[in-house]
């Protein structure tokens, strides 16, 4: 999935091509991806694009006032194109979703299709007057690298700090892989009782959020769309390296599975040497 870092270096990347371009045409080529009615997609054609922001793992494109707005979920992407194929895209079971058609000054030839593998669809397209019309984005957390933030007074609850950093109503931004490689870059248990923490380990966890994040987000910017996903499964530490050997200490990661996705950490480093559980749930995909 797609997480804060990706989704801000994708932000830049589209701002700086989409900003002035007018809207020539929109093909959704799935029923299920568009999630509103009013506006209709229709509503922008012939409209410019005057931003492109984010929200959360949200992507806002701002054409004159109206959002389209994207949340690209488990398996979704954007692919950008210079040159579209010109027949226009029907509705089926095919992986493009919808295309954005944008005449930069040569034509409707540029734009992008909305992508999603697998069978689990979670895709979803937005068009409102205001971004706080999509619930997702109304109910988001402060943003962990946002002015002001304070982590401390989001602890006070007692959930494990795995599921509260994933939670977009607590944090806005952090998904699977980030929060695996936070709590081990912070040295805490997925395990760990958020309102139990003490000050070393929030301290701990206060630096490790402002660092991965930074870093990511450093690396992420610049690179086309296209090698974003595969970029930031090269950097990922412990997330997605079950079996091999830890980078800071040699101990080999180990891996907890539930409810249709896993977490990995560094027994060692994480946990005091000790195993933890395999625990089938869906907790931590809240």
């Amino acid at each position: 999935m797609p997480e804060m870092p990706e989704v801000d270096a994708l932000v830049a990347d589209l701002r700086a091509r989409m900003t002035g371009a007018v809207v020539a045409g929109v093909e959704p080529a799935s029923f299920a991806v568009l999630k509103t009615f009013d506006p209709p997609l229709d509503a922008l054609l012939g409209l410019t694009v005057t931003g492109v922001h984010r929200h959360g793992k949200f992507i806002d494109i701002d054409v004159d006032g109206l959002h389209l707005v994207i949340h690209l979920a488990k398996a979704g992407w954007l692919r950008w194109s210079d040159k579209l194929a010109t027949t226009r895209l029907k509705m089926g079971n095919g992986p493009i979703a919808l295309r954005l058609r944008l005449d930069l000054g040569d034509g409707p030839t540029s734009g992008f299709d909305l992508t999603e593998a697998g069978t689990r669809k979670g895709l979803a397209v937005y068009l409102v007057r205001d971004p706080a019309d999509v619930p997702g984005i109304a109910a988001l957390g402060p943003d962990p690298l946002g002015e002001g933030f304070e982590l401390r007074p989001l602890l006070a609850r007692r959930m494990q700090v795995k599921r509260l950093l994933r939670d977009q109503k607590i944090l806005a931004g952090i998904g699977n892989a980030y929060s695996d490689e936070i709590l081990h870059a912070a040295k805490l248990s997925p395990f760990a009782i958020a309102e139990k923490l003490d000050d070393a380990e929030i301290g701990r966890l206060e630096t490790a959020i402002t660092e991965v994040l930074a870093e990511a987000l450093e690396e992420a910017h610049g690179k086309p769309p296209a090698e974003l996903k595969d970029d930031k499964r090269t950097r990922m530490r412990v997330h997605g390296r079950t079996g091999e050997a830890c980078p800071v200490c040699g101990d080999t990661i180990a891996e907890v599975v539930f409810s249709g996705s896993s977490l990995q950490y560094c027994p060692t480093c994480q946990t005091d040497g000790k195993p933890l559980k395999d625990r089938s749930t869906s907790k931590f995909v809240k």
